[in-house]
């Protein structure tokens, strides 16, 4: 018996950990794979074979292409920076405090995931159009309307991307251990500040994780922003909207820009690589 062999038996059996399975695939389980994987990386290659690069240089500096691109940045990054000031917060009240219903809580917070983003354009208007059931409050009481402005692109955007942050940081609290803000409040400090002292960095890594993804997912939202905030370049066209158009007049410029958020959709990957791409 070798050595690891002994020292399996020692401590009652094999060590626990990767297990890694020797020898070639099963043909019935690789012919699917390769197509499997054929059929999500194809399409990706094939946009790149079909990519105008001789014109790319002129189709991506012209005003049209900054325009969306600078609003589509922008307002990835307010729904990014909304979702945070929502959203955290309500991670920490389904991961850390027991009520009646969180299943059900938890169960609405993550619904827009699976939720059809037209589906969900359609209910924003329904809750915050002009005569939505709080959209006539805001317009009657503040003059705030929402649908159809850039503020409407940042709020459909929002609303799709912010359960990504909720999953990501809601995870991170329930494997962080309570008992370090347990042993703040005993010291002295308030919920809130055990919150903000302690909470906050060692769920930092969770958060940074979940703001990224719902970073990208806000960048790349269409559905929701067509539907509650329409299509007028410079004011609600963002990159997804700019690509559609461009698409039925004129296909190089929507390769290029799909190219563009291809890049950016990469860049998002290699960022959490240590989170979604460990290496073996």
């Amino acid at each position: 018996m070798d050595k690891a062999g002994a020292a399996d038996t020692l401590i009652g059996g094999p060590r626990r950990g990767r297990v890694r399975v020797r020898g070639g695939a099963p043909l019935p389980l690789l012919v699917p794979a390769l197509i499997g994987l054929a059929f999500l990386v194809l399409p990706l290659v094939a946009l790149l074979i079909r990519a105008p690069w001789r014109s790319m240089p002129d189709l991506l500096t012209s005003s049209e292409v900054w325009q969306a691109l600078q609003l589509s940045l922008l307002c990835a990054t307010a729904a990014t920076a909304v979702s945070l000031v929502i959203g955290v917060p309500l991670a920490w009240l389904l991961a850390r405090v027991e009520f009646p219903g969180r299943g059900l809580v938890r169960a609405l917070v993550t619904l827009p995931l699976v939720l059809p983003p037209v589906v969900g354009g359609v209910a924003l208007l329904m809750a915050l159009g002009r005569n939505g059931v709080v959209g006539r409050w805001l317009d009657d009481w503040f003059g705030v309307t929402l649908p159809f402005t850039t503020a409407g692109v940042v709020v459909a955007e929002a609303f799709v991307a912010m359960p990504f942050l909720v999953i990501s940081v809601e995870g991170t609290l329930r494997a962080a251990d309570p008992r370090y803000e347990e042993a703040a409040t005993t010291l002295g400090a308030s919920r809130f500040t055990a919150f903000r002292r302690v909470t906050l960095p060692l769920i930092a890594p969770g958060i940074a994780a979940g703001a990224v993804l719902a970073w990208a997912r806000a960048l790349g939202e269409f559905g929701a922003t067509i539907t509650f905030a329409g299509n007028f370049p410079g004011r609600t066209q963002t990159m997804p909207l700019a690509v559609y158009l461009a698409l039925q007049n004129d296909p190089e410029a929507a390769i290029a820009l799909s190219l563009v958020l291809l890049a950016v959709s990469i860049a998002v990957l290699a960022g959490l690589r240590d989170r979604w791409m460990t290496a073996s």
